[in-house]
């Protein structure tokens, strides 16, 4: 049976469920409220407490059932969930003078089942909190320490423990050998892999009376969606590829050939570029954006609908290439959880919407929709396309969208890819593209001044989207990037290079 994630409000929740499936066991995420009778009822073999932005002293703070803590069931508390263990157990949480963020050394201070085949008595941890354990519980042991932290992880039991920093995420050292530790310890099955949730995705599909729209882009996760879409409904999918003026440069060729590749039987081009910059005129709010351009592309959607239906019949539903990490920054599910941005995918959906949602890979991470890509026969060159936001360009451009700037960032990003792609260098980066800043800098260009405007490299290593280390690039690459982008741009006098991991900084600029 699967492992229950409580969550509590972390933006990791959902990264935690993806760590716990990449060892074979099925997770699932349920409310921070839910009660021993529920986990009992369901089958649950594990509960894994999150994070969240609470402080877990304070009286008003959420709280775990305390039946659960009565029970024998297996336990691993993180962060929040760390702190909770202690106050419910007997122990005490208070606000820490110096808070931890990032990477810190954690030192392993009693041996502990936990830790089984760790290496080393020290290794990095990545940290996100201001509040500690000052109090162990009566029985508890700690069982690992940071340099301002002396009860950093803690034992309760042969199969109850709880830590302060987050081993879902990447930057812990032998995050995934604790993970799986806890997981043996509570002898749960392992019985999830790609075969699996492919199955899922199948079964989930509802029978449909009428015909399903299908918003693509040609990135990959709308490409996944509607091949299933297109193997389960051939007949009733219709694809839409709305040319928004916002997508990189000859992205509409690109799409519409790789649609006939697939074999989709009903695929339309809607040209919508027009609407979209008068949408976003004058905003610059990255999330007034955003949610400008998730309700335009409804509107286009809906009198699409409308004209297609008009041929073809009614349609029922509509697709969506809604993943995991779209669900987790937008904070859903999880109303405890703090916002950090809202999607085009889950966001900024006006009430009007008639049609019904159909999300198919929404309980996946990039790289599990890129497994169920390839058992699907979606040639490996389009599974491997650099991610590319919703929202397209406009989150590339830093302010207010016009169509100069479109230009200007949509030509950088084409040269970027083209020196990337020169240099051999596009299959060893996760993501690179370029993003567009307001503001203007002195440059001399020949024998005269110039006053004009910079754009922003960001070339970053991931596994998911989650967390993101920075792309060691070679400096004759980095001279090659901006000679180009300086010398073919007009308008352009200056190139940054963006040196910032997620967290703190998200992947794009907003």
């Amino acid at each position: 049976m699967p492992v229950a994630v409580l969550n509590f409000g972390s933006q990791y929740t959902h990264l935690i469920v993806r760590r716990i499936r990449e060892l074979g066991v099925k997770a699932e995420i349920l409310s921070p409220t839910t009660t021993f009778q529920t986990i009992q009822k369901e089958g649950y073999n594990a509960i894994v407490l999150s994070g969240g932005p609470q402080d877990a002293y304070r009286p008003d703070a959420l709280r775990l059932d305390q039946e659960i803590l009565l029970s024998d069931i297996p336990i691993l508390g993180v962060c929040y969930g760390h702190q909770l263990m202690a106050i419910q157990n007997g122990g005490q949480v208070k606000r820490n003078e110096f808070g931890e963020y990032g990477v810190k050394t954690l030192k392993i201070s009693h041996q502990s089942p936990l830790f089984k085949d760790i290496e080393k008595d020290v290794f990095n941890v990545w940290m996100s909190h201001s509040d500690q354990v000052i109090k162990v519980p009566e029985g508890a042991v700690s069982i690992g320490s940071t340099d301002t932290d002396q009860n950093a992880a803690i034992q309760y039991s042969d199969t109850r423990f709880s830590v302060q920093f987050h081993p879902e995420v990447h930057h812990t050292e032998y995050g995934k050998t604790i993970i799986n530790n806890f997981l043996t310890l509570a002898k749960v099955k392992r019985d999830w892999d790609v075969n699996s949730f492919v199955d899922i995705v199948f079964s989930n599909l509802p029978e449909t009376k009428g015909n399903i729209l299908m918003g693509v882009s040609g990135g990959v996760d709308s490409t996944v969606v509607a091949k299933i879409l297109s193997d389960r409904y051939p007949e009733k999918l219709h694809c839409v590829y709305v040319d928004t003026g916002l997508m990189r440069a000859k992205e509409t060729e690109y799409v519409s050939k790789l649609f006939k590749v697939l074999n989709i039987r009903h695929f339309h081009v809607v040209n919508a570029k027009k609407q979209f910059l008068d949408a976003l005129k004058g905003k610059i709010d990255p999330e007034e954006k955003r949610k400008a351009i998730g309700k335009t592309f409804i509107e286009v959607f809906e009198k699409s609908a409308t004209e297609i239906s008009e041929k073809y019949g009614e349609f029922e539903y509509l697709g969506q290439g809604t993943i995991y990490p779209d669900r987790i920054e937008s904070s859903e599910p999880g109303k405890h959880a703090e916002v950090i941005k809202s999607h085009h995918n889950v966001g900024g959906l006006p009430e009007k919407l008639h049609l019904k949602l159909l999300e198919p890979i929404r309980d996946l991470y990039k790289d599990e929709v890129r497994q169920l890509g390839k058992i699907l026969g979606i040639p490996s060159e389009f599974l491997k396309r650099q991610p590319f936001p919703g929202p397209g360009l406009a989150i590339r451009i830093i302010g207010e969208v016009t169509e100069e700037r479109l230009q200007i960032v949509r030509q950088s990003d084409d040269i970027l890819h083209q020196v990337l792609e020169e240099e051999g260098l596009t299959d060893k980066i996760w993501q690179f593209f370029a993003a567009f800043l307001p503001i203007k800098t002195v440059g001399v260009m020949g024998d005269s001044r110039t006053y004009d405007s910079a754009i922003a490299v960001r070339m970053v290593d991931s596994i998911d989207g989650m967390t993101a280390d920075i792309i060691d690039v070679p400096k004759t690459v980095l001279l090659k990037i901006s000679s180009r982008i300086v010398n073919e741009v007009n308008g352009i006098n200056r190139v940054f290079y963006d040196i910032t991991q997620k967290p703190p900084a998200t992947i794009e600029f907003e």
